[in-house]
């Protein structure tokens, strides 16, 4: 690349900003030149603070700069208003900086809501686009992981906009998770092609008579078993199920805690599973993917967990920057160019 890469960071979104998200800036910054990669991390927010956590952490290198950005968007603001009511906080200047092309991407642990409704208005959707969506990826049994979209952007949807869900994430899997003709599943309550509401069935025809590698509907039993690289539904069903799949991590420790304590021969035998149950676990742990990419909108932007540790917001940066060299905006532009006779008005 002939200039460098350049992130935007929203030092102040998050549980734990801005210490998380500069050491994770850090460690990223590390990772990222020992790769050779040219790169600016760009961290917004409240300079002093953000000035006084740097120090913390030892000497500060060339590839960090800060943007100053005195406001910052708490977790229960209104998500619609956050453009209108705080323009100088670190999320709206952050995603200016994109705007302006002072940035190639943004990536935030802050309120999801704000972040989606703030880089539609400021970036714009890529041209025939017609919703953006959030996706996340689910851990299966196969040690593939499988995108699944919406979880949460659009709480209803049209067959087109699930339609278009499947080809962005088709593609995003595709070509960052290098996976060739991924497969892609409709989220209904049976396999069959005529379950489900009018919309998934007209939804299940569009996807049947495309390109994509549309492998049917699928269950929800699916995900896990890594059924289909990519599973598309509804942001209200997509939300439920996400935060079903949060809470199977927490509830098998507590189970495993309260049989441990019956007594010293359990004890035992929890003791010698630990570290084989926390291996075999390690792919629920959101730190491994980092944050979660906003599909469809004019920009990279990466948007992560609230409890975002370091580590997951390095892989949140790192994310950004395979998104930055594949062009992956420029391929699902390309994409429903081609395929555009095959949609339908909104």
């Amino acid at each position: 690349m002939n200039t460098p890469f350049r992130v935007a960071l929203d030092a102040m979104g998050g549980d734990h900003a801005p210490a998380n998200e500069i050491a994770g800036a850090l460690h990223a910054t590390q990772l990222l030149a020992r790769d050779g990669i040219e790169h600016l991390v760009v961290l917004v927010g409240e300079p002093v603070r953000i000035q006084r956590e740097l120090s913390r952490n030892g000497s500060t290198p060339s590839t960090i700069a800060i943007e100053a950005a005195p406001d910052i968007v708490a977790m229960d603001d209104d998500p619609a208003s956050v453009v209108r009511t705080k323009p100088d906080s670190s999320l709206v200047r952050g995603l200016e900086l994109v705007r302006l092309n002072r940035a190639d991407a943004f990536v935030s642990a802050g309120n999801t809501g704000a972040v989606l409704s703030a880089a539609t208005l400021m970036l714009g959707r890529i041209p025939g686009v017609i919703r953006p969506t959030i996706g996340a990826f689910f851990p299966t049994s196969n040690g593939t992981p499988c995108l699944v979209l919406d979880v949460g952007a659009n709480a209803e949807v049209k067959p087109q906009y699930l339609y278009q869900f499947a080809l962005m994430g088709s593609l995003y899997t595709e070509y960052i998770g290098g996976i060739e003709h991924p497969r892609v599943g409709l989220l209904n309550i049976g396999e069959e092609a005529t379950k489900g509401t009018d919309t998934v069935r007209q939804a299940y025809e569009l996807l049947r008579n495309s390109t994509i590698n549309f492998i049917g509907n699928v269950e929800g039993r699916d995900i896990f078993r890594g059924v289909a690289n990519v599973v598309v539904c509804d942001g209200f069903t997509g939300n439920v199920v996400l935060k079903f799949a949060e809470s199977i991590m927490p509830m098998l420790k507590a189970v495993l805690e309260r049989y441990s304590r019956r007594n010293l021969v359990t004890r035992i035998a929890v003791g010698l599973l630990a570290p084989i149950l926390r291996r075999a676990l390690r792919d629920f742990d959101y730190q491994t993917y980092g944050g979660v990419p906003l599909l469809g909108v004019r920009g990279i932007v990466i948007i992560g967990h609230g409890k975002s540790s370091p580590l997951a917001i390095s892989n949140m940066i790192r994310r950004a920057w395979e998104m930055y060299r594949l062009r992956l905006g420029d391929q699902i532009e390309h994409a429903l160019m081609q395929q555009a006779p095959m949609q339908k008005p909104a």
